[in-house]
């Protein structure tokens, strides 16, 4: 199978998993050691100016892109954070992703955000997705999840609660009409 790094997953309708019901993950890496990801459009109950001053980065939160809720980004390393951002150097633990999405999984990242020094736009997601080898290809065989190539506008632009529907709609599928059957034709 060819990687799916830089692609989402869309949660299938008869995915009931507490974690990814109804999820969109953004696929940062997909080798042959397994996979990683982060679901991009489930919040927690937490804006970030509030994760920010619980690690004593207090931060102006009348600041609009503070307001954004922090995403639960999976279940695996719950209190680890990642910053999904656009191309920016200078950070201690970043990746180029995409041409034009890095993760950064260092703090400094986060002492930017809120100033004229963060990323032009950014998510913060606490956890991550993981899959051993060959395990997301089985839940693929198994009709969990379609996928798509990832572009920005979903990440950065998508209100969270359209993000799924906006994902399914980029395969040319109307949402409506999926069901939560499993099934192979």
């Amino acid at each position: 199978m060819d990687s799916l790094q830089h692609h989402f997953l869309i949660a299938m309708p008869n995915l009931k998993d507490p974690f990814f019901g109804g999820s969109v993950t953004y696929v940062c890496e997909h080798n042959d050691e397994g996979a990683m990801g982060l679901v991009i459009n489930i919040p927690i109950d937490m804006p970030l100016y509030e994760l920010l001053a619980q690690l004593d980065m207090p931060a102006e939160h009348a600041v609009p892109e503070l307001e954004q809720p922090v995403l639960q980004g999976g279940p695996v390393a719950a209190d680890r954070g990642f910053v999904l951002h656009s191309p920016m150097a200078g950070f201690s633990s970043s990746q180029m992703l995409a041409p034009d999405l890095m993760i950064t999984t260092s703090p400094d990242v986060l002492e930017t955000l809120g100033t004229e020094m963060a990323p032009e736009q950014y998510i913060v997601a606490l956890g991550y997705a993981g899959w051993t080898p060959g395990q997301l290809e089985q839940e693929l065989s198994e009709n969990s999840w379609l996928t798509v190539s990832a572009d920005t506008a979903l990440i950065f632009d998508t209100p969270l609660t359209q993000r799924w529907h906006q994902a399914i709609g980029r395969l040319g599928i109307d949402s409506r009409h999926l069901s939560s059957q499993v099934g192979h034709a």
